[in-house]
C-alpha cells in the first residue's frame, strides 16, 4: 500500500499579527464611535470681535471728541505768589535788617555794599547804586539771597533789584551811620518811629 504524507500549512505568524491588530483597531473604532453623539462634536470657536472699536467708527470719533473737550476743560494748578503792596519805608527797614544780618555772619564787604547807599523803590523794583563795576559783581553774587528775604519779609515776588554804577558814591563813604539815618529820616520821618518801636541802634 501507498504510504499517505500529511504536510501541515503553517500560517505566516507577521500576517496573523496584522490581522490580529486590525480586527483590534476596527473594534476600538466602532466602540468610540457608538459612545460620540452628534451633540458631543466639538464645535469651532468663533472669536466675537465686535466690542473693538474701529479708528473710523461713531463711538471712535465720539470718544476722542470727549477727550479733547476735557483737555480743554482741565485747568493746571497755578502757584499763586503774593504781591502784597507796602511802602519804601517798609523795605528800608527790611533792607537795613538784612544788612545787619550779613553783619552779625561776618560778611562785611556785601553789608558795607548795602548801605552804602541809600536805594530808592519804584514801583516794585528797588534801584541800588554802587561804585564801580567791581562792587558790582560783588552785590549780584548775593542778589538771589537778597531778593529772596525782601520776597518773603514784604510778601511780594513781583519785587526786583536794578544795579546802577555811580562813581560820585565814592566821596559818600565818609558819612557816618548817624548821617545816614538822618538823611533817610528827613526824606521819612516815619523812619524815627520805627527806629523807636522796633529799638533800633543807629
Amino acid at each position: 500500500m501507498g504510504k499517505i504524507e500529511v504536510v501541515e500549512t503553517k500560517e505566516n505568524p507577521i500576517q496573523e499579527k496584522k490581522t490580529q491588530t486590525n480586527e483590534t483597531t476596527s473594534s476600538l473604532t466602532e466602540t468610540v464611535a457608538d459612545k460620540i453623539t452628534p451633540e458631543e462634536i466639538t464645535k469651532p470657536i468663533i472669536e466675537n470681535n465686535t466690542s473693538k472699536i474701529s479708528a473710523f467708527s461713531l463711538s471712535s470719533i465720539k470718544a476722542k471728541k470727549q477727550l479733547e473737550a476735557e483737555k480743554k476743560n482741565f485747568k493746571s494748578k497755578e502757584i499763586v505768589y503774593p504781591t502784597e503792596p507796602f511802602s519804601e519805608t517798609d523795605m528800608l527797614l527790611q533792607w537795613n535788617k538784612f544788612a545787619l544780618k550779613l553783619e552779625s555772619r561776618g560778611n562785611m564787604i556785601l553789608h558795607s555794599l548795602m548801605l552804602i547807599n541809600v536805594p530808592i523803590l519804584r514801583g516794585f523794583t528797588i534801584e541800588h547804586e554802587l561804585p564801580n563795576e567791581g562792587t558790582k559783581i560783588e552785590f549780584e553774587r548775593a542778589l538771589n539771597e537778597i531778593l529772596g528775604y525782601l520776597r518773603g519779609m514784604l510778601h511780594n515776588h513781583d519785587i526786583t533789584i536794578v544795579l546802577k554804577v555811580n562813581e560820585l558814591i565814592e566821596s559818600k563813604r565818609a558819612f557816618t551811620a548817624e548821617d545816614k539815618f538822618n538823611r533817610l529820616n528827613a526824606l521819612n520821618p516815619n523812619l524815627e518811629l520805627l527806629r523807636k518801636s522796633f529799638d533800633l541802634d543807629i
